[in-house]
């Protein structure tokens, strides 16, 4: 009996100690962290960070008070008074004016561009591979080198001082890349989905819509963003086709803003600060979709 008590059991396996459960995986961690990108990153966050937190501080600040404070140091007494100048001086109706802009240059941009990406891929016509080589040409024109045709083209049709003398030049620019980047996604639908709707008896423009449109969502997503950001940080072409005060955008807002309060600075981030708002919230809540629809689009 003594000898079977002391016997070592079998039943359970030995277990390994604390000290070293688990410690092969931290060390296969520990192998595969990258301490001098994580420095990189961490440097590359706090050089984007501090000049967005210094502008939100100074537009808190008072004219005065902006002058002998430490820059990065919060406001002893913050203040408003700064967004209520900017809002009594027209920004609601330069922020209606850019979102009109913004958004009827977008959304012709998308038509335009899917519809084309769309008989680039499934089309067979040698003129549309002519088509895409074109597209690929509008890359290499520069924006500036076209303004003057663009003033005589806009000024023949009787658009100038209007809103759309900005949509149709800022649709035009933001069209080449944006098919490109639809025509990369579009082709990496399998062909076998396209012909099991067209033995269903489904045409073009079914497929167009049901199938090429909700495979491609991440791709427009995509473009949205991109295009939106672009027009809405557009100043060259609102400079040049217009000139009344009623049709400005929040750009030409802020560069007439600056020359009239130049030193008001506070004031003039604040107007910063609001401009920026609308199209940061948009890039916010698509940012994910963004960053994978340019994967899908160039990484396959």
């Amino acid at each position: 009996m003594s000898a079977l008590s002391h016997a070592p059991s079998t039943d359970s396996p030995a277990r390994p100690t604390p000290t070293t459960a688990g410690t092969p995986g931290r060390l296969a961690r520990l192998r595969g962290t990258n301490p001098l990108g994580a420095f990189g990153g961490l440097l590359w966050l706090v050089v984007v960070l501090v000049p967005v937190y210094w502008v939100v501080v100074t537009s808190l600040r008072t004219r005065e008070g902006s002058f002998d404070a430490n820059p990065l140091a919060l406001p002893t007494s913050p203040t408003l008074e700064n967004y209520r100048l900017v809002l009594d001086s027209g920004f609601t109706l330069y922020l209606l004016n850019s979102t009109l802009v913004t958004v009827g240059a977008t959304l012709l941009t998308l038509v335009v561009s899917f519809l084309a990406a769309y008989a680039i891929v499934r089309g067979t016509s040698r003129a549309l591979r002519w088509a895409f080589s074109v597209f690929l040409l509008g890359l290499a024109i520069p924006l500036q080198a076209t303004i003057i045709p663009v003033y005589y083209l806009i000024a023949k049709a009787q658009m100038y001082d209007t809103l759309p003398a900005i949509v149709l030049p800022s649709a035009a620019f933001a069209i080449p890349l944006t098919v490109i980047i639809l025509v990369n996604f579009l082709r990496d639908i399998p062909d076998e989905l396209y012909e099991s709707m067209r033995a269903d008896g489904a045409g073009h423009w079914r497929m167009l819509w049901s199938l090429a449109v909700p495979l491609s969502r991440p791709a427009l997503i995509t473009v949205t963003i991109y295009d939106a950001l672009n027009v809405w940080n557009g100043f060259l072409f609102p400079l040049i086709l217009t000139q009344s005060p009623d049709k400005r955008v929040l750009p030409l807002f802020v560069w007439s803003f600056q020359g009239e309060f130049t030193i008001n600075i506070p004031a003039i981030l604040a107007a910063v600060v609001l401009s920026t708002l609308p199209i940061l919230a948009l890039y916010i809540l698509g940012r994910r979709q963004l960053i994978s629809g340019l994967t899908a689009g160039f990484g396959k």
